[in-house]
């Protein structure tokens, strides 16, 4: 009887609380975790709907604390008397620390524990930079990284000393087909639907491969996240530009659909007017284009253990470059992946993925189209990770790749397959809560130069309170390309271009060194970095074939330093500053120099105001780039006599002003270019600018409308 009575009066001494975590739009937040301050081992998690219900160890008042990734925390009080109907209502926190990153580790890590360097841009920042495609959004959001047009103004890419062919983009970690002057179809890498993007600066290759030798950007895509949602965007802008939108979004138990589609054009700028200079640069117009991109993501929840994810897309880009012909770019992708829950701790990722991008001349006259490019690729991949005591993670996985390309640049229009496949492992060790330890390394194989390479890598972490020490070596690895194998190209009838079959692959070492803190308000990191990288593929003059020929050239060392503050206060008030230094070491006398910039920023200032029905951002973003002085040879056919030539520095920046009303309505006003800046002269480096130019665009959220109010 005595335990009897012991018991029952435990029992009364406790009491249970109730409620639903939501954020600040009043949607769910399923997963969120409740516990009680000061009591071990309190917590729960929110179900699929947000509410959640806690038993609390004693009859007297207790802080409930509230936590859910990439949000604020949030406490309340609550007691015997105060115990239903406690609702948390969470808020967005764009520093957090606590944002999931994936690309660094190929494994969830909150970003403060990642020992690898990531910058993240979130949904946030991508909404207030009101870019279109990646490319616009990382020259406005990183240091370091510059677009400027090749021949036939298409498109590259310098990031911190590495070109396009160097960075490998990837789509919810999928690689993309297709290259054109050895950069990616940037514009076909649209901005509706991204949840964050992930930049990973320095080799890579242990876990991503070919590519990854100068860094990785994941572009990672959003889920629905309330039961319907449908958004209808527009906005116009200068020089006849116009971009429309809409995505669909539906939430179920068993299933979460995603659509998106976009379309996009712009009229030809003429850079010549206003002026009486008809020699204005080394082109006097920007091509008009026009773009359509469709874009489908759909899971299947088969069970607690099981997911499918299927995604599709088709992308069509047009542009215009004579009144004669138009390019124009297509491509069409799908994929199904699948994630299943072996027991706690293992889970196993299998997937498959088609991507086909082609490209076409359309004869007007005749209107004929003739398709003249085509890159395939079938790609599967497997992925275990098991988690052992103390949070440590074995992962290991492999791929397989048909690379099928068939190009105007060979000969007689042919086509090349090449197969690759590869296996890798990586072990991320957490001795105590202080260190962090990831090694790892993968095997590649390539079928069509028969090239093999192993590519290892080792992170090291220490944390001391607020502050963080990053410490990494790492190798990259690039295998010669189809088009670098087997090119037999006539350069406009000024001379051949042709491919070596002889080619060794690019490899790299990357050693790098970060610290970072984290006090209040303010965080800031400074990183210091160095490449060196053998055997980079380029074109030399060839004297006994009279063209260009592909071909490996002597070591080049790429060192620098990037640094990054921000902070964000309470009363609305947001800045951030990043700067980076980057110095390109190439050899005199070889067939490559450098035209990297050495001096890069850029800075961000906002305030937001939130009341009720009315929400308020205003946000200044400029970006600076320094002038270079590089070495440019003075004939084709010989790399001893070179020229100086100075390409001047610049800094642009943009204002924009976001307003979002009661029943989802939100107009963006921005002006582009605010301090009117123009070139002296256009060339490949200088941005396409005529001055400022403004936008107004407008959003609306039709599911809003039907909430009550």
């Amino acid at each position: 009887m005595a335990v009897l009575a012991i018991a029952a009066q435990s029992v009364v001494a406790q009491y249970r609380v109730s409620g639903f975590v939501l954020d600040a739009e009043k949607n769910p937040l399923p997963g969120a975790t409740v516990r009680v301050a000061g009591v071990e081992k309190s917590g729960v998690v929110a179900d699929v709907n947000g509410e959640y219900s806690l038993t609390l160890p004693d009859n007297v008042a207790h802080t409930l604390v509230f936590s859910f990734i990439g949000y604020k925390n949030a406490k309340i009080e609550v007691s015997p008397e105060k115990r239903t109907g406690i609702d948390a209502v969470l808020v967005h926190d764009n520093r957090s620390l606590d944002m999931v990153v994936v690309t660094g580790t190929r494994t969830p890590k909150l970003l403060k524990e990642a020992p690898i360097v990531t910058r993240v841009i979130s949904s946030d920042d991508i909404k207030r930079a009101d870019a279109t495609h990646i490319g616009d959004l990382l020259q406005s959001e990183l240091p370091g990284v510059e677009f400027s047009y090749s021949m036939n103004q298409q498109t590259a890419l310098d990031m911190s000393g590495f070109g396009g062919n160097s960075v490998l983009f990837l789509v919810d970690g999928e690689r993309i087909a297709g290259e054109t002057l050895d950069n990616v179809d940037y514009t076909r890498l649209g901005l509706d639907n991204v949840e964050r993007v992930e930049i990973v600066k320095g080799a890579a290759s242990s876990l991503y491969g070919s590519n990854a030798v100068g860094g990785v950007v994941n572009i990672i895509s959003g889920e629905a996240v309330k039961p319907w949602s449908l958004n209808v965007n527009a906005r116009h802008g200068a020089h006849g530009e116009q971009r429309y939108g809409a995505s669909l979004g539906l939430k179920g138990k068993l299933l979460n659909s995603v659509t998106n589609f976009q379309y996009t054009t712009i009229d030809a700028i003429d850079l010549s007017k206003g002026t009486d200079n008809s020699d204005v640069g080394d082109y006097s117009t920007v091509y008009a284009y026009t773009t359509y991109n469709i874009k489908e993501r759909l899971r299947f929840n088969i069970s607690d253990k099981l997911k499918l994810t299927a995604r599709a897309g088709y992308f069509f880009r047009e542009r215009e470059p004579s009144n004669n012909y138009k390019e124009r770019y297509r491509s069409v992708s799908g994929g199904l992946k699948g994630n299943y829950d072996i027991s706690e701790k293992g889970k196993l990722e299998i997937a498959y993925l088609f991507d086909q991008y082609d490209k076409s001349d359309y004869v007007v006259s005749s209107e004929r189209d003739i398709r003249d490019y085509s890159n395939v690729q079938h790609s599967m991949r497997a992925l275990y990770n098991h988690a052992f005591a103390g949070n440590n993670i074995l992962t290991v996985g492999g791929d397989f790749m048909r690379d099928y390309l068939m190009s105007y640049q060979f000969a007689d229009g042919g086509s090349h397959t090449q197969r690759s496949a590869d296996a890798f492992a990586q072990f991320d060790y957490n001795p105590t809560k202080r260190i962090n330890l990831i090694a790892g390394a993968r095997f590649d194989y390539f079928s069509s130069a028969d090239i093999y390479r192993l590519s290892p890598k080792l992170n090291f972490m220490y944390k001391l309170g607020n502050a963080s020490i990053r410490a990494g070596y790492s190798a990259g690895f690039r295998a010669p390309t189809l088009k670098e194998r087997y090119m037999n190209f006539d350069m406009a009838s000024i001379f051949m271009i042709y491919g070596n079959e002889e080619l060794k692959a690019e490899h790299s070492h990357n050693l790098s060194l970060s610290g970072e803190v984290s006090r209040g308000d303010y965080n800031a990191t400074l990183t210091g970095f160095c490449n060196f990288v053998n055997n980079r593929i380029t074109t030399a003059w060839n004297q006994t074939l009279s063209g260009q020929k592909y071909m490996n050239m002597e070591r080049v060392r790429v060192n620098g330093i990037d640094a990054n503050i921000s902070a964000k206060y309470d009363f609305g008030i947001e800045w951030r500053a990043s700067y980076a230094y980057t110095k390109e070491h190439v050899k005199k006398g070889s067939p490559q120099l450098s035209s990297t910039r050495p001096h890069t920023a850029t800075a961000y200032v906002a305030y937001h105001f939130d009341r009720r029905n009315y929400e308020l951002n205003i946000s200044l973003t400029g970006r600076y780039l320094s002038k270079v002085t590089a070495d440019e040879y003075k004939s084709l056919t010989s790399y001893d006599e070179t020229e100086k030539k100075t390409y001047p520095g610049y800094s642009i920046w943009k204002l924009g002003i976001t307003q979002r009303f009661c029943r989802g309505i939100s107009v963006v006003f921005a002006v582009d270019n605010l301090f009117d800046y123009t070139p002296d002269y256009y060339y490949s480096n200088s941005p396409a600018t005529t001055g400022i130019a403004c936008s107004l665009g407008v959003s609306l959220d039709i599911d809003e409308w039907f909430k009550k109010k």
